[in-house]
């Protein structure tokens, strides 16, 4: 017994860094590892490959979910890690595969993929994300593509510093009369700005945890994590912005995403886990922004769709209190409707949950709208007690003679919740999109009517119906003659003639629920076939006796 108790404690030893692995965000090494697993696990159903590598040498993984003959259907196309300190988003994307295929064996997931396909992309900035497992950790975006943020003609010599050696960059508050910041009288821990129309006065100067290397005033303004994914898209590209790169759509990532979608017409939606949301919250319609030559914003069509969509996202995730969201220069999901021309969701999929004021603590209800604050009260809820460094007081060679203090709360927390919590967001959100995919423009052929007429001639009237929730295709992507519309053919033989009607025609788009009328006059007799179909509805076929 000794001996099998000692074994069992030796495998327990073996098996431990496993499993506390596997209790975190996944680095860049686990993530390939779950991408192959599912590749291997469920062949019938998943194909993997690195689209590119990074200039930091790391692959953009991309699987390709569905049936046979998968890039012929209807799809959606999720991504992940479009903002690098934003690790649920990819925890969420590759979290939506493995859950879908662990519910493969279903009748209803099997119907799902015979008909639609996911085009998954988990981690489009992993040589950000991988700043979270580093051993100094802060908040990324950027790739490992070097840059002149400050534009003095040298790169990266302005990174950041660990002062206090935590292994962790956090912030610093240098006491100096000059300050714009005071502590918030909501919790000191925390620091917000003075507003002088108050008569309020600041006291402090926060700046983030570091030394000015470079002695140009300013910190950590030019260090390591170049070109951030998330800024580097051909929609309201910004030049000359920290991040943006030299012109859009200049990194290696960007371009292998763009050129795979721009080839992908079966593509009828774009769902992004990132910072934007449009899902808890739809977008509303702005006619002054439609009316521009080059439109800056959606579409009264589209902006139904969305508020359909996000209806069904709140009924699925009950998710609530969101914040609202501002979407920056370059930002992908604004891409993937103004210049890709698909219906494009996007959420965080978490937040910092509000919490009510503890009576038993004598807190008072928030007077500022500070996330910080909220956060800390949210993981005081929570039992979440390592998350905030305390204010610890360094001798800064920049501010002689001055009080410099560091601390704060630690990187991520406030994009990403603890790890226990991703399992419940990632359900949530697989069964939101295959929700989703039960809502996708559908074709059917309906209302076939034939009336014989003299000279041998049949009067043949059909209805193409969009039997699904969502248009065939955006009002955007109609206006950007890119997308493909729904293609109507007449197949006769020889002895066969349309008369009038067009043999071959394409549609525009299709609202939910509605349907287009056609009709010909076909000379001749026997049967006829007529198709009708798109890369983003599938196609039917329905045979007419003449």
């Amino acid at each position: 017994m000794k001996k099998l108790y000692l074994f069992q404690l030796f495998f327990l030893a073996l098996l431990c860094p496993v499993l506390a692995q596997n209790q975190d965000y996944s680095n860049n090494a686990r993530l390939a590892q779950r991408v192959k697993a599912l590749a291997e696990k469920y062949p019938q159903w998943v194909k993997s490959k690195s689209l590119t590598q990074t200039a930091g040498g790391k692959d953009i993984w991309m699987l390709t979910i569905g049936g046979a003959n998968a890039d012929q259907k209807p799809a959606i196309a999720v991504v992940g890690g479009v903002e690098g300190k934003h690790l649920l988003g990819v925890e969420m994307a590759i979290g939506f595969a493995e859950k879908l295929m662990a519910s493969s064996q279903t009748d209803s997931i099997k119907n799902l993929l015979g008909k639609q396909t996911f085009y998954v992309f988990p981690n489009m900035s992993p040589d950000a994300t991988e700043q979270y497992f580093a051993k100094v950790k802060w908040e990324r975006s950027g790739n490992a593509t070097k840059t002149d943020d400050d534009r003095d003609g040298k790169l990266n010599e302005d990174d950041v510093d660990d002062l206090d050696g935590n292994g962790k960059i956090t912030w610093m508050r240098v006491l100096d009369p000059t300050g714009k910041y005071k502590l918030n009288p909501d919790d000191p821990r925390s620091l917000i700005l003075a507003d002088p129309n108050k008569g309020e006065n600041g006291k402090y100067i926060l700046l983030p945890e570091g030394i000015d290397n470079d002695k140009d005033g300013d910190f950590n303004e030019d260090g390591e994590g170049g070109v951030h994914f998330n800024k580097n898209s051909s929609y309201n590209y910004k030049n000359f912005i920290p991040g943006a790169g030299e012109y859009a759509v200049s990194e290696k990532e960007n371009r292998a995403l763009f050129d795979f979608l721009f080839d992908a017409f079966n593509v009828y939606a774009v769902v992004t886990f990132g910072p934007v949301n449009n899902l808890s919250a739809p977008v509303t319609f702005n006619p002054a922004g439609v009316a521009k030559r080059v439109i800056t914003s959606w579409f009264d069509a589209d902006v139904k769709s969305n508020a359909l969509v996000s209806e069904r996202y709140n009924k699925i995730t009950k998710t609530k209190d969101a914040p609202k969201t501002q979407a920056e220069s370059g930002d992908f999901s604004q891409w993937a409707y103004f210049h890709y021309g698909r219906l494009s969701l996007s959420t965080p999929g978490w937040w910092v949950p509000k919490v009510a004021p503890d009576s038993t603590k004598k807190e008072k209800k928030l007077t500022n709208d500070d996330a910080v604050v909220s956060y800390l009260r949210w993981a005081a809820s929570q039992g979440i007690t390592d998350t905030f460094t305390p204010w610890k007081e360094v001798k800064h060679p920049d501010f002689p003679g001055q009080t410099v203090e560091v601390g704060g709360l630690d990187p991520f927390v406030l994009n990403n919740p603890p790890y226990k919590m991703v399992d419940g967001i990632v359900s949530k959100h697989t069964d939101f999109l295959i929700g989703l995919a039960a809502m996708a423009p559908q074709l059917e052929l309906i209302g076939l009517k034939t009336e014989k007429l003299a000279d041998g001639l049949t009067r043949v009237t059909l209805k193409v119906m969009n039997n699904g929730d969502l248009p065939t295709y955006t009002k955007v992507g109609d206006r950007s003659y890119f997308l493909k519309k729904i293609a109507v053919k007449v197949n006769t033989n020889a002895n066969q003639t349309v008369v009038s009607g067009r043999k071959s025609q394409t549609l525009e788009s299709i609202a939910g629920k509605d349907f287009k009328e056609l009709t010909w006059l076909i000379k001749g007799t026997g049967k006829v076939t007529i198709d009708a179909g798109s890369p983003t509805t599938g196609s039917k076929s329905i045979e007419v006796a003449l």
